[in-house]
Protein backbone atom coordinates (compact mmCIF):
# COMPACT_ATOMS: atom_id res chain seq x y z
CA UNK A 1 0.00 0.00 0.00
CA UNK A 2 1.33 3.33 -1.03
CA UNK A 3 1.55 6.02 1.17
CA UNK A 4 -1.38 7.91 -0.48
CA UNK A 5 -3.49 5.41 -0.23
CA UNK A 6 -2.85 4.68 3.72
CA UNK A 7 -3.07 8.10 3.88
CA UNK A 8 -6.80 8.34 2.56
CA UNK A 9 -7.90 5.31 4.55
CA UNK A 10 -6.59 7.38 8.29
CA UNK A 11 -8.60 9.89 6.97
CA UNK A 12 -11.69 7.87 6.10
CA UNK A 13 -11.58 5.60 9.63
CA UNK A 14 -12.04 8.56 11.55
CA UNK A 15 -15.05 9.58 9.22
CA UNK A 16 -17.80 7.55 11.29
CA UNK A 17 -16.51 9.75 14.38
CA UNK A 18 -17.56 13.40 12.73
CA UNK A 19 -21.15 12.60 14.25
CA UNK A 20 -20.07 13.15 17.66
CA UNK A 21 -16.78 15.82 16.51
CA UNK A 22 -18.69 18.13 14.63
CA UNK A 23 -21.38 19.03 17.23
CA UNK A 24 -18.96 19.32 20.23
CA UNK A 25 -16.61 21.82 18.32
CA UNK A 26 -19.64 24.13 17.37
CA UNK A 27 -20.82 23.42 21.73
CA UNK A 28 -17.04 24.72 22.56
CA UNK A 29 -17.36 27.60 20.33
CA UNK A 30 -20.77 29.08 21.76
CA UNK A 31 -19.28 28.29 25.24
CA UNK A 32 -16.18 30.13 24.09
CA UNK A 33 -17.86 33.32 22.55
CA UNK A 34 -19.96 33.75 25.56
CA UNK A 35 -17.02 33.56 27.96
CA UNK A 36 -15.66 36.52 26.35
CA UNK A 37 -13.51 35.08 23.64
CA UNK A 38 -13.29 36.85 20.19
CA UNK A 39 -13.43 35.32 16.87
CA UNK A 40 -9.77 34.93 16.09
CA UNK A 41 -9.35 34.05 19.76
CA UNK A 42 -11.66 31.08 20.02
CA UNK A 43 -10.16 29.84 16.63
CA UNK A 44 -6.80 30.09 17.74
CA UNK A 45 -7.69 27.36 20.75
CA UNK A 46 -8.76 24.96 18.40
CA UNK A 47 -5.90 25.50 16.02
CA UNK A 48 -2.87 25.60 18.03
CA UNK A 49 -3.89 24.00 21.18
CA UNK A 50 -6.60 21.05 19.56
CA UNK A 51 -8.01 19.78 22.80
CA UNK A 52 -11.81 19.59 23.37
CA UNK A 53 -11.85 18.83 26.66
CA UNK A 54 -9.09 21.84 27.34
CA UNK A 55 -10.26 23.90 25.27
CA UNK A 56 -13.95 23.44 27.35
CA UNK A 57 -11.96 23.54 30.24
CA UNK A 58 -9.75 26.74 29.04
CA UNK A 59 -12.76 28.66 28.15
CA UNK A 60 -14.69 28.23 31.36
CA UNK A 61 -11.42 29.57 33.19
CA UNK A 62 -11.34 32.85 31.01
CA UNK A 63 -14.88 32.85 32.12
CA UNK A 64 -14.24 33.33 35.98
CA UNK A 65 -11.02 35.74 35.25
CA UNK A 66 -8.50 32.82 36.14
CA UNK A 67 -4.78 33.40 35.40
CA UNK A 68 -2.55 32.43 32.69
CA UNK A 69 -0.92 30.05 34.86
CA UNK A 70 -3.76 28.67 36.20
CA UNK A 71 -4.68 27.69 32.64
CA UNK A 72 -1.91 26.73 31.45
CA UNK A 73 -1.53 24.09 34.75
CA UNK A 74 -5.30 22.68 34.24
CA UNK A 75 -4.44 22.02 30.79
CA UNK A 76 -2.03 20.46 31.69
CA UNK A 77 -3.41 17.76 34.06
CA UNK A 78 -6.07 17.45 31.57
CA UNK A 79 -3.95 16.58 28.45
CA UNK A 80 -1.17 14.47 30.21
CA UNK A 81 -2.37 10.97 29.18
CA UNK A 82 -1.39 11.89 26.26
CA UNK A 83 1.88 10.65 27.46
CA UNK A 84 1.02 7.33 27.56
CA UNK A 85 -0.68 7.48 24.39
CA UNK A 86 2.53 8.11 22.34
CA UNK A 87 4.73 5.98 24.37
CA UNK A 88 2.54 3.30 23.17
CA UNK A 89 2.59 4.53 19.53
CA UNK A 90 5.89 4.92 19.39
CA UNK A 91 6.26 1.25 20.10
CA UNK A 92 4.15 0.77 16.90
CA UNK A 93 4.81 3.45 14.20
CA UNK A 94 7.85 4.38 13.21
CA UNK A 95 8.28 7.73 14.20
CA UNK A 96 11.95 9.61 13.37
CA UNK A 97 13.22 12.64 12.79
CA UNK A 98 10.10 15.50 12.05
CA UNK A 99 7.76 13.27 11.76
CA UNK A 100 7.77 12.49 16.22
CA UNK A 101 6.94 16.03 16.81
CA UNK A 102 4.54 16.51 14.10
CA UNK A 103 2.35 13.76 15.01
CA UNK A 104 2.59 14.70 19.01
CA UNK A 105 0.67 17.72 18.35
CA UNK A 106 -2.23 15.89 16.26
CA UNK A 107 -2.74 13.19 18.39
CA UNK A 108 -6.11 12.99 20.29
CA UNK A 109 -8.12 10.38 22.14
CA UNK A 110 -10.02 9.51 19.63
CA UNK A 111 -6.98 9.06 16.59
CA UNK A 112 -4.84 6.91 18.93
CA UNK A 113 -8.07 4.51 19.36
CA UNK A 114 -8.85 4.10 16.12
CA UNK A 115 -4.80 3.95 14.94
CA UNK A 116 -4.18 1.76 18.06
CA UNK A 117 -7.24 -0.71 16.16
CA UNK A 118 -5.30 -1.28 13.49
CA UNK A 119 -2.80 -4.42 12.99
CA UNK A 120 0.13 -2.62 11.09
CA UNK A 121 -0.39 1.17 10.84
CA UNK A 122 2.06 3.41 9.26
CA UNK A 123 2.91 7.23 9.73
CA UNK A 124 0.93 8.22 6.62
CA UNK A 125 -2.06 6.29 7.92
CA UNK A 126 -1.93 7.98 11.30
CA UNK A 127 -1.67 11.64 9.98
CA UNK A 128 -4.65 10.65 7.98
CA UNK A 129 -6.35 10.00 10.68
CA UNK A 130 -5.20 13.06 12.68
CA UNK A 131 -5.83 15.40 9.82
CA UNK A 132 -9.37 13.78 9.48
CA UNK A 133 -10.18 15.10 13.13
CA UNK A 134 -8.04 18.35 12.74
CA UNK A 135 -10.18 19.59 9.63
CA UNK A 136 -13.45 18.60 11.01
CA UNK A 137 -12.87 19.98 14.38
CA UNK A 138 -11.41 23.28 13.55
CA UNK A 139 -14.08 23.67 10.44
CA UNK A 140 -16.82 22.79 13.44
CA UNK A 141 -15.41 25.53 15.60
CA UNK A 142 -15.63 28.57 13.11
CA UNK A 143 -19.30 26.86 12.36
CA UNK A 144 -20.23 27.16 15.57
CA UNK A 145 -18.31 31.14 16.13
CA UNK A 146 -20.60 32.19 13.33
CA UNK A 147 -23.78 30.58 14.14
CA UNK A 148 -23.54 31.79 17.99
CA UNK A 149 -26.27 30.15 20.35
CA UNK A 150 -28.67 29.01 17.27
CA UNK A 151 -27.07 25.24 17.88
CA UNK A 152 -29.01 23.39 20.03
CA UNK A 153 -27.33 21.37 23.14
CA UNK A 154 -25.53 17.94 21.94
CA UNK A 155 -25.88 16.67 24.99
CA UNK A 156 -29.85 16.66 24.89
CA UNK A 157 -29.57 14.89 21.22
CA UNK A 158 -27.69 12.39 22.99
CA UNK A 159 -24.58 12.48 20.70
CA UNK A 160 -22.24 12.73 23.99
CA UNK A 161 -22.35 8.76 23.98
CA UNK A 162 -20.87 8.92 20.36
CA UNK A 163 -16.99 8.79 21.83
CA UNK A 164 -17.76 6.58 24.32
CA UNK A 165 -19.68 3.90 22.40
CA UNK A 166 -16.76 4.38 19.58
CA UNK A 167 -14.31 3.01 22.11
CA UNK A 168 -16.09 0.31 23.17
CA UNK A 169 -16.47 -0.99 19.88
CA UNK A 170 -12.21 -0.10 19.10
CA UNK A 171 -11.52 -1.60 22.39
CA UNK A 172 -13.42 -5.28 22.21
CA UNK A 173 -11.19 -6.38 18.91
CA UNK A 174 -8.44 -5.83 20.60
CA UNK A 175 -9.05 -7.98 23.65
CA UNK A 176 -7.91 -11.74 22.24
CA UNK A 177 -6.37 -13.72 25.17
CA UNK A 178 -7.99 -13.89 28.78
CA UNK A 179 -4.99 -12.05 30.48
CA UNK A 180 -6.02 -8.84 28.19
CA UNK A 181 -9.40 -9.38 29.25
CA UNK A 182 -8.83 -9.12 33.12
CA UNK A 183 -7.05 -6.11 32.41
CA UNK A 184 -9.41 -4.73 30.18
CA UNK A 185 -12.13 -5.37 32.84
CA UNK A 186 -10.28 -4.29 35.94
CA UNK A 187 -8.24 -0.91 34.36
CA UNK A 188 -12.06 0.17 33.41
CA UNK A 189 -13.45 -0.65 36.40
CA UNK A 190 -10.16 1.18 38.47
CA UNK A 191 -10.94 4.43 35.77
CA UNK A 192 -14.41 4.47 37.06
CA UNK A 193 -13.33 4.57 41.02
CA UNK A 194 -10.87 7.50 40.26
CA UNK A 195 -13.09 9.09 38.32
CA UNK A 196 -15.26 9.85 41.30
CA UNK A 197 -12.21 11.46 43.15
CA UNK A 198 -10.57 13.08 40.08
CA UNK A 199 -11.20 14.55 36.36
CA UNK A 200 -9.23 15.45 33.72
CA UNK A 201 -6.79 12.92 31.85
CA UNK A 202 -5.86 11.95 35.65
CA UNK A 203 -8.21 8.23 35.50
CA UNK A 204 -6.83 7.48 32.14
CA UNK A 205 -3.36 7.80 33.13
CA UNK A 206 -3.60 5.90 36.53
CA UNK A 207 -5.51 3.47 35.19
CA UNK A 208 -3.33 3.08 32.14
CA UNK A 209 0.09 2.71 33.92
CA UNK A 210 -1.79 0.19 36.84
CA UNK A 211 -3.39 -2.06 33.73
CA UNK A 212 0.06 -1.62 32.18
CA UNK A 213 2.24 -2.75 35.29
CA UNK A 214 -1.05 -5.81 35.92
CA UNK A 215 -0.59 -6.67 32.67
CA UNK A 216 3.74 -7.19 32.73
CA UNK A 217 2.53 -9.37 35.97
CA UNK A 218 0.54 -11.84 34.93
CA UNK A 219 2.21 -12.69 31.93
CA UNK A 220 5.97 -12.56 33.97
CA UNK A 221 8.33 -15.55 32.08
CA UNK A 222 5.34 -16.61 29.69
CA UNK A 223 3.96 -15.62 26.35
CA UNK A 224 0.63 -13.58 26.69
CA UNK A 225 -1.31 -16.18 24.61
CA UNK A 226 -0.28 -18.34 27.10
CA UNK A 227 -1.94 -17.01 30.04
CA UNK A 228 -5.15 -18.81 31.42
CA UNK A 229 -7.90 -17.06 32.79
CA UNK A 230 -7.81 -19.01 35.94
CA UNK A 231 -4.63 -18.25 36.53
CA UNK A 232 -4.95 -14.53 35.95
CA UNK A 233 -8.09 -14.22 38.25
CA UNK A 234 -6.36 -16.44 41.02
CA UNK A 235 -3.15 -14.05 40.66
CA UNK A 236 -5.03 -11.19 40.96
CA UNK A 237 -6.86 -12.44 44.02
Amino acid sequence: MSSRQAFVRGFSAIVPLWLGVVPFAIAYAVIARDAGLSLVETQALSLFVFAGSAQFTAAGLFATGATALEIVFTTFLLNVRHVLYGLALGRRVELDGWRRPLAAFFLTDEVFGVVSSRRAPTFAYLLGAELSLFVTWNASTLGGALLGGAIPDPTKLGLDLVFPLAFVALLVPLVRTRVELVVAVLSGALAYLVAQLSSGGVPIVVAGVAGSLLGAWLTRGRPVGEARLEDAIREVA
